[in-house]
């Protein structure tokens, strides 16, 4: 118990050491700033308070999560979903690949126009942006998750008569499950930019909107307390993901750990 304390508190040292340093530099070297682009520190952080109430939090914050959340459990559905077919069958993995390498070439932010056209101004267009951005990580990494599946146990299943949904649960979605949620950490950094990005198109509230429109009212500290916000959601999100994928794979690290290291 004992050391599982101290452990506890070495990794939240570590965790904070580098972004208290970060924060002590800028507010030294930021002290003495008289450039309107650049306030102080201090300047930004007392401004933080009255610029982010609780309506604003509800009026700007909230929406922006609810669609980060949508275009995000999107893409994770869709791209689990259509990576385990295209991994799972060489023939639609050589039909597919040249179209998925062409699709994921195109960035997401060049897309926001066109699915305007489509989806209107709306929350269905912002969460379209950000599941576009979010699937292909998904997708492309349980490609490779199940592709990997251990020869040796797929041949094991099939001996034993595993087939069909029971071989997909029970032995696909396992063996591919670290290198998914690979792919769904990455994705979930992609999805907190789009969701910034496509609030700057045609919208009324969310994050994205709120620090364009600082900027062009030339809200300088207002527009900086926006930024570390979204720096603060994405931590915030981070610790979250970080919690679900060590519950759900607490098998893998326990195995990962108890496997002889070389010297």
């Amino acid at each position: 118990m004992r050391n599982r304390v101290r452990d506890l508190a070495l990794r939240l040292l570590l965790a904070v050491a580098l972004p208290t340093v970060l924060v002590a530099v800028w507010w030294f070297a930021s002290e003495d700033s008289t450039d309107v682009y650049r306030p102080p520190l201090r300047t930004i952080l007392g401004t933080f308070p009255d610029v982010w109430t609780g309506e604003r939090l509800r009026e700007d914050v909230l929406p922006s999560l609810v669609r980060l959340t949508a275009g995000y459990a999107c893409a994770a559905v869709a791209g689990v979903a259509l990576g385990t077919v295209v991994g799972s069958y060489r023939r639609v993995r050589a039909v597919c690949e040249p179209v998925l390498e062409f699709l994921r070439a195109v960035p997401p932010p060049v897309l926001v126009p066109v699915i305007m056209l489509f989806a209107g101004i709306g929350d269905t267009m912002k969460v379209a942006v950000i599941a576009s951005g979010c699937v292909w990580p998904v997708l492309l990494n349980t490609v490779e998750g199940v592709r990997a599946v251990d020869p040796v146990m797929s041949e094991t299943a099939r001996s034993y008569g595993v087939r069909g949904p029971a071989r997909l649960r029970y032995l696909v979605l396992p063996a591919a499950s670290p290198q998914i949620f690979a792919g769904l950490r990455q994705a979930l950094s992609i999805g907190i930019i789009l969701m910034v990005i496509s609030e700057m198109f045609a919208a009324s509230n969310g994050l994205g909107f709120t620090i364009v429109q600082f900027q062009r009212g030339f809200a300088i500290p207002d527009m900086w307390t926006g930024i570390l916000l979204l720096g603060l959601l994405g931590f915030l999100l981070s610790v979250v993901f970080r919690e679900v994928e060590r519950r759900v794979l607490g098998w893998y690290h326990g195995l990962r750990d108890a496997s002889p290291r070389s010297p």
